[in-house]
């Protein structure tokens, strides 16, 4: 670890402040092709294990629906210091991992299946329509938890992932691409969730 980077472990380390304990990562597919980034991942996984994160949650964008069983694949091999569990777009039955991939499974999908499971509760008499509430719908979702630090490399612009999960998480953005993101740039991230003062939608 280079000076800086210890400078960074020290800020984050000493803050009154917490580090977040559920992290999301959004990278696309054409990411992953890029050399090392699988090692990359492993590092950032170490990282947020390292910094207190019991939770992680990654998804990644796909272009080519062909390229989900190789992806899917590849990341199942991924090293990690807790279980893992990588889901495909054909997974809709609720995840519950520590660390969770998900690969082309969009966050609007997965909200208008919720609706249609909750449409046919409706209809069949199982549900009153004054009954369905937000924890309803949370409850039909296949990725529950919230994330608290939601990080989106190489743009500022966000993904197709966790649309209702990620309502309050706090959005870091960083024109670093994935193959040169460094433990310096999640600790910059981690830096930046302490620092901000979360308001929950308040």
């Amino acid at each position: 670890m280079g000076l800086y980077d210890k400078f960074l472990a020290l800020q984050v380390r000493s803050a009154d402040a917490s580090t977040p304990d559920h992290v999301a990562l959004a990278v696309t597919e054409r990411d992953l092709l890029e050399q090392g980034s699988y090692e990359t991942l492993e590092r950032f996984l170490r990282w947020t294990d390292e910094y207190g994160a019991t939770r992680v949650s990654i998804y990644v964008s796909v272009l080519d629906p062909a390229a989900v069983p190789t992806l899917k694949r590849q990341l199942s091999a991924v090293e990690a210091p807790r279980r893992l569990a990588v889901r495909g777009p054909e997974d809709t039955e609720r995840a519950d991992a520590p660390i969770q991939v998900s690969i082309g499974h969009g966050g609007k999908e997965e909200f208008a299946e919720a609706v249609r499971s909750l449409a046919t509760a409706v209809d069949s008499g199982d549900l009153a329509p004054e009954e369905v509430e937000a924890t309803t719908v949370e409850e039909e979702l296949v990725f529950a938890a919230e994330p608290d630090l939601f990080i989106k490399t190489g743009a500022e612009r966000l993904s197709d992932f966790m649309i209702w999960q990620s309502v309050y998480s706090e959005l870091y953005f960083t024109d670093v691409n994935w193959r040169d993101f460094r433990k310096r740039d999640y600790l910059r991230a981690i830096r930046e969730f302490q620092n901000r003062q979360r308001r929950f939608g308040r």
